[in-house]
C-alpha cells in the first residue's frame, strides 16, 4: 500500500479509523489511580520482602526479583503514558507522576519523552532515522560501508550486545548524561533525576547496606531493562514491518503497517501495560494503556494487522537490514 495514494477517509479505511478511535483517549482518573496503586504498592512491597528473603532462600529472592522487575516494566508504561499526556487530564499531574516513576525507572522524564515524541513523528521514515529508535540500515547502505562500518553495525545489532550490554548501558549510563543539543530544561531534569537517584541510593544503603542495595537494584533493573528493550525492539523490528521514504510517508498508514501488534498471554499483557497493541498506540498516542485492549476489541479493522507471535519475534532477531528493492527486512546474507 502506498501512503501517497487514497488518503481520503472514504477511500482508505486506515485513515478513517484514526477518527473513530478518538473516543478512547479520554482518560479515567479512577482507573489511572487504581493502576498506579496496583503497580507501585506491589513494587515497593516486593522490594521490602526481597531484602528479608535473602536470609531465607536465594531461589525465593531470585523469583521475587523477576516478579518485581515485571512491576518495574509496568511502572515504565505509566511513565510513558504520562509523557504523552494520556494518563491524566491535568498535564501538571502527568508531569509529577511521570517524573517520579522516571526516577524509579532510572530515566529522565524530559529528555526521554522529547526523544520519544520525535520517534512518533518519524517512525518508519527512512529519511529520518536515528532518534528514539533501533538504528536500522538499508541493505544498500550496509553494502556501501567499509569493513569498519560493517563491523560496528554488526556489533550493535548483535542480540547479546543489544540486549545483554545495551540495556544496562542505556539505563545506567546513557540516561545519566547530558549531550549537545539538549535544552536547558532537559539538562536540569537529568541533573534532578541523578540527584534523586543518588539520594535513594544513599538512604537505602544506610538501611540495608550498600552491597545488598546494589545487588537487588541492579538485578531488578537489568531484568526490567532487557524485557523493556525487547518489547521496544519488537514494536518496529519484525518480518512484516514497512518503511517509507519521506515523500511516501504517512503516520496513519505507518502506525498500522510499521508498528506491531504483539499477541501476549494475558499475564504478560498485564505486566507490559497493553503495549503489545502498539499499532493502536502509534495511531493515537493519547489513548491510555488501559483502553488499548478495549479499542482493539471494538474496532474490527484493527484486527486485520497480523499479530507478531513469540516464534516470529525470535525470527526477527536475524532480520537486520531493510531491503528497499523487495520492501522487506532481511538478514545480513540477504535472506528474509
Amino acid at each position: 500500500m502506498n501512503p501517497s495514494e487514497n488518503l481520503s477517509p472514504d477511500a482508505n479505511p486506515w485513515m478513517a479509523i484514526s477518527k473513530n478511535i478518538e473516543k478512547y483517549q479520554a482518560s479515567s482518573f479512577s482507573r489511572s489511580i487504581w493502576q498506579i496503586a496496583n503497580t507501585f504498592i506491589p513494587y515497593i512491597g516486593l522490594w521490602i520482602i526481597i531484602v528479608y528473603s535473602l536470609s531465607v532462600s536465594y531461589w525465593l529472592s531470585a523469583f521475587l526479583i523477576i516478579l518485581t522487575a515485571g512491576f518495574l516494566v509496568r511502572l515504565f508504561i505509566i511513565f510513558h503514558d504520562c509523557g504523552h499526556g494520556s494518563y491524566f487530564k491535568s498535564q501538571k499531574i502527568n508531569r509529577i507522576v511521570g517524573m517520579f516513576f522516571g526516577i524509579l525507572a532510572f530515566t529522565p522524564y524530559d529528555k526521554w519523552h522529547n526523544q520519544h515524541l520525535k520517534h512518533h513523528g518519524t517512525v518508519g521514515n527512512l529519511d529520518k532515522r536515528g532518534v528514539g529508535d533501533v538504528w536500522t540500515m538499508t541493505k544498500e547502505e550496509y553494502l556501501a560501508c567499509d569493513k569498519w562500518g560493517r563491523f560496528k553495525y554488526r556489533f550493535y545489532r548483535n542480540p547479546l550486545v543489544m540486549f545483554g550490554i545495551g540495556s544496562l548501558y542505556v539505563f545506567l549510563i546513557q540516561n545519566r548524561l547530558t549531550q549537545k543539543g539538549l535544552t536547558r530544561k532537559e539538562k536540569l531534569n537529568i541533573y534532578f533525576t541523578n540527584a534523586a537517584l543518588l539520594f535513594l541510593c544513599v538512604v537505602l544503603s544506610l538501611f540495608i547496606g550498600f552491597s545488598t542495595f546494589v545487588v537487588i537494584q541492579l538485578s531488578i533493573l537489568y531484568i526490567a531493562a532487557v524485557s523493556g528493550l525487547w518489547l521496544f525492539y519488537l514494536q518496529h523490528q519484525y518480518e512484516d514491518v514497512t518503511w517509507y521514504r519521506s515523500k511516501d510517508w504517512n503516520y496513519r498508514i505507518v502506525a498500522l503497517e510499521g508498528s506491531s501488534f504483539v499477541k501476549f498471554p494475558k499475564i504478560l499483557q498485564w505486566f507490559s501495560g497493553n503495549i503489545g497493541f502498539h499499532h493502536i498506540h502509534h495511531l493515537n498516542a493519547r489513548i491510555p494503556n488501559y483502553y488499548l485492549s478495549k479499542c482493539y476489541r471494538e474496532n474490527t479493522i484493527l484486527k486485520e494487522v497480523k499479530p507478531v507471535t513469540f516464534m516470529m519475534s525470535l525470527k526477527s532477531l536475524r532480520l537486520r537490514l531493510w531491503d528497499e528493492q523487495i520492501q522487506k527486512m532481511v538478514s545480513f546474507s540477504g535472506r528474509q
